[in-house]
């Protein structure tokens, strides 16, 4: 599917202040609007336990609720992270409101009723948690590190009205829900992976999945950056693998590729947001964008046609050809340059026509290629009959709950992140009549998404190996923003509550509860969700009389 989301699938919010006149919209359009927009006005008052991921505690206090005020003065600790993250916090709140909301040092005078941003050295948040104290004299955030902040800033967003995501000033009593809230995530790895490679999606697209990330807690992007159909990032010493393997899509679907200085975009607006970007460069397979830009790395030296079809497995680069090896470590040490963060994915899944004994070698090498550059290999989890290196991390996909060769490798120093295909791959359809995504892993509705247990989903491994979780985005049949985030809204927050909120916190009942809620937040963002069956979503009002709707 190309273009617009279908409207009987998405549901495409207007935010406020939509600039296209009502005159040139369709009646159904202009129902829609109307629906979505009762839909925000009829949300229920927020309460200080509906937070997305739930939080480690919650204390409510009914006498404590606190009315952010026109002269409200958001207070931050002396450090420039710190400040960046109060400046955040303006930039969420300014556009709704209207008010000023002047940014100041803590030891400033100011008015009464203010939100604190406080940098402490209270060990027990560890690098992302926080406290926050919502008191009728104000508002408290404090936390070990700016990440921990940031995190307690999207508490207090999700806190305030669903009126909060309005691009423009909205008539509204700004109050949040008094007490107080600790909040710890359960896991460091808590992401989401974007495929690029089967279609392009360009910065600015990426740049709103990694604002969706962080609206739940989700700390991780790995970027699926290179496969069959695409190769999207330049490379200088290999001019070629863009400007060839880049040229195309699935389908004939426009290609594109990002240049060095939009890869450098992407990662200065995820460091900013505390979300870690990891770049995947699919190998010894799923490499044929690459081989047709220099077919010297093909088994047979020549360079196949472009491929925009969506089998898998047919193609890989020659691991008997040490240019291979020259290819493989240009690549990985111009990304290694271009990347603050300390992973590297090399992918290594379906290389079907690889002897397994050829293809533990190759893994081996290129397992090494990435230590000497500095950083931590992390591969799908058929790497894990390949020589163990420290910091090794498995990325497992499976359907089951018994993978020994997965085990054995966590036996022998590997750890684990958990992307079960069944549970968390949101290219999966909701159901069998979802007009895009896959089946094969099953139907994957939200109670499925939210319903697993990190800890003890694979037999044999320890709870302690487990360092996350990650939903994977694959893009065969995903053409467009709209449609990412149809496939990603509303399981997203199911699978961020996995990673982020203790086990005894995990509940469906109330969980599907707070999601719902989540409903008109979305629609005032302009964000296409699914209104997926099976929720309790707040209340709307039936259309105009006279209208359609889609």
């Amino acid at each position: 599917m190309v273009g617009r989301a279908p409207a009987t699938w998405a549901e495409t919010a207007v935010p406020a202040g939509d600039a296209v006149p009502a005159a040139e919209r369709s009646a159904a359009e202009l129902a829609r609007t109307a629906e979505r927009t009762a839909a925000s006005l009829l949300a229920p008052p927020t309460r200080l336990g509906d937070v997305v991921p739930a939080p480690e505690q919650v204390e409510p206090d009914g006498t404590a609720d606190y009315l952010l005020a026109a002269d409200a003065v958001i207070r931050v600790s002396a450090d420039p992270a710190a400040v960046a993250v109060a400046g955040q916090l303006a930039a969420l709140l300014r556009p709704p409101t209207g008010y000023p909301l002047p940014v100041t040092d803590t030891a400033a005078p100011v008015p009464a009723g203010g939100i604190a941003l406080v940098l402490t050295d209270e060990t027990a948040l560890g690098a992302e948690g926080y406290r926050l104290d919502i008191r009728p004299d104000g508002v408290r955030v404090a936390a070990g590190t700016a990440a921990g902040l940031l995190h307690g800033v999207q508490t207090l967003r999700q806190l305030l009205p669903p009126t909060v995501e309005s691009a423009t000033p909205t008539t509204e009593r700004w109050v949040l829900p008094g007490g107080s809230i600790l909040d710890r995530p359960r896991y460091p790895h808590r992401g989401v992976m974007l495929d690029v490679a089967r279609h392009f999606f360009g910065v600015t697209d990426v740049l709103r999945v990694i604002d969706h990330l962080g609206r739940y807690k989700l700390n991780r992007l790995h970027l699926h950056l290179t496969d069959d159909q695409g190769w999207r990032i330049a490379i200088d010493s290999w001019p070629r693998l863009a400007a060839v393997g880049g040229a195309g899509a699935v389908g004939d679907a426009p290609g594109g590729y990002y240049t060095q200085a939009d890869y450098q975009r992407i990662m200065a607006y995820a460091a900013d947001r505390y979300v870690t970007v990891i770049p995947e460069v699919d190998l010894p397979g799923h490499t044929h964008a690459a081989l047709t830009a220099y077919g010297e790395l093909a088994p047979d030296g020549i360079a196949p046609r472009p491929y925009t079809g969506t089998e898998v497995g047919f193609s890989y680069v020659d691991p008997s050809n040490e240019r291979s090896y020259d290819f493989v470590a240009d690549v990985l040490g111009e990304l290694a340059a271009l990347t603050p963060g300390r992973w590297l994915h090399i992918g290594g899944d379906e290389a079907f026509k690889v002897p397994a004994e050829v293809y533990a070698g190759f893994v081996d090498r290129v397992q090494r290629i990435v230590a000497g550059l500095g950083r931590d290999v992390i591969g799908w989890h058929q790497i894990a009959p390949a020589a163990h290196v420290d910091g090794r991390i498995l990325q497992w996909w499976g359907t089951t709950g018994a993978d020994p060769v997965t085990a054995e490798a966590v036996r022998r120093g590997a750890r684990l992140i958990l992307s079960p295909g069944n549970h968390a791959y949101l290219d999966m359809k909701y159901t069998s009549d979802t007009p895009i995504g896959h089946d094969w892993a099953g139907l994957i509705d939200v109670r499925r998404a939210y319903e697993w247990d990190p800890a003890s989903h694979l037999v044999g491994v320890p709870a302690e190996a487990v360092l996350g979780v990650e939903a994977p985005l694959w893009t065969e049949s995903v053409t467009t923003l709209a449609e990412i985030e149809f496939m990603l809204f509303p399981r997203l927050p199911a699978i961020a509550e996995r990673g982020w909120s203790p086990r005894k916190r995990h509940d469906w009942d109330t969980f599907r509860e707070r999601l719902a809620g989540h409903g008109p937040r979305w629609a005032r963002a302009g964000i296409a969700y699914h209104r997926c069956p099976g929720l309790p979503w707040p209340q709307t009002v039936p259309a105009p009389r006279g209208s359609t709707s889609g």
